[in-house]
């Protein structure tokens, strides 16, 4: 075998995300013989305690305090940004005006306009770029995807899809970055709806229109001494306002004429992160759950009387996509799996010149149906989603 190319990762913030990345490149090659390898080169962070004990922790070669200055090393070949919500287009943009591929968590940006200007500067600067849709990588979703283009379900009437979790339901969980508008841009919505909304891009197509509501039930927390992932402690009394949304709920209209249903809250108690999705179909259905994540329950209409009904799909064999590369049959995988397959992709599209999707034109295809379901929710009307578009052909 011949010495592969290596891919240089510079990686910006080392918390919930920044874990699951490098974990992803470091198991990599372990599974999948890629024509490019990733090397973990270099990770920021502005804590430099924190940061120098997170790059041994996770094997990275060197650190550093300041972003600017890893985008300006020429040993570095990819920037994955895993750093709150406000930052990425700032990063990104300077990335990409570096010569830097790029991999982004999502939601891509803070506003449709921040995403449209990362968008334009990966395009004018022709590097590789993909945004963190991690959901779409496990074999059952990439499975179910395959039997709709196969056209198994036949038309699609419907899609039902929930993100319910509950780790902010009590009132003295503390004001974290993810309830903070200037920092994530809006709540449940941005969050998790956004991974509701690139599912359903991904299996169904595109959305036409949509209507909203979104509700705010706890109003001010108080102030957060630390947090990391999604927990957090205080033990302050001074109260900060909450600014965005606790949940959101929505109707679709696609442009294939199926309708669709959309919940995401942080407010359904006993759901711990209950990503579930339904597609019903004129000759079948699917039915997903990411806390099952491994199953994909399908209905067929043209099963024999007495036999018809959901059955059960254990998404590990060899067939099903991306579960080859792993153990034997029945043998599960976990949520780490999903970010392994995605920079999969990416590695595949580095070392042949694309940009895998989702990319950052799906990232500024969810930032539009995110600004369309918030002015829905303001104006208590329908919105075209197409109206949100600043750049027509794009």
């Amino acid at each position: 075998m011949g010495v592969k190319k290596k891919i240089r990762i510079g990686m910006i913030g080392y918390k919930f995300m920044g874990k699951a990345h490098s974990h992803a490149y470091r198991d990599l090659p372990f599974y999948f013989d890629c024509d490019v390898e990733p090397v973990l080169q270099a990770v920021v962070g502005r804590d430099e305690d924190g940061v120098r004990e997170a790059a041994e922790r996770m094997g990275f070669a060197s650190y550093e305090t300041d972003w600017r200055k890893l985008i300006e090393r020429d040993d570095i070949d990819l920037i994955d940004i895993v750093t709150p919500n406000n930052t990425h287009a700032e990063i990104a943009i300077a990335a990409a005006e570096a010569g830097k591929h790029i991999l982004c968590e999502k939601p891509l940006a803070l506003t449709l306009e921040d995403a449209q200007r990362m968008y334009n500067a990966v395009k004018k600067n022709n590097v590789i770029h993909m945004v963190c849709h991690n959901y779409r990588f496990a074999p059952a979703v990439q499975f179910a995807k395959k039997l709709i283009q196969e056209g198994r379900l036949g038309k699609i009437y419907h899609v039902r899809a929930q993100y319910l979790q509950d780790w902010i339901m009590d009132p003295k969980f503390p004001s974290v970055w993810r309830l903070k508008k200037a920092v994530t841009g809006s709540g449940a919505l941005g969050d998790i709806a956004a991974h509701s909304i690139d599912m359903a891009r991904f299996l169904v197509g595109e959305f036409e229109e949509v209507t909203g509501m979104m509700e705010t039930f706890i109003k001010e927390r108080p102030v957060a001494d630390s947090s990391g992932g999604l927990s957090a402690k205080s033990e302050s009394t001074i109260m900060e306002e909450v600014d965005v949304d606790d949940a959101s709920a929505f109707l679709v209209r696609f442009e294939n004429g199926a309708m669709g249903v959309f919940e995401a809250t942080r407010f359904a108690g006993g759901n711990r992160n209950g990503n579930r999705i339904e597609i019903n179909g004129s000759k079948g259905s699917i039915r997903w759950d990411m806390e099952q994540m491994n199953n994909l329950e399908v209905y067929f209409a043209d099963d024999e009387n007495g036999l018809q009904g959901f059955r059960n799909i254990t998404c590990t064999e060899e067939h099903h996509p991306f579960a080859g590369a792993y153990w034997p049959a029945g043998h599960i995988i976990g949520y780490e799996h999903t970010f392994i397959n995605l920079m999969t992709e990416l590695m595949k599209g580095i070392s042949e010149g694309y940009s895998p999707s989702p990319n950052f034109e799906d990232g500024v295809r969810n930032q539009e149906i995110l600004t369309a379901i918030e002015k829905s929710a303001e104006t208590r009307s329908w919105v075209n989603v197409k109206q949100m578009r600043l750049v027509e052909n794009v």
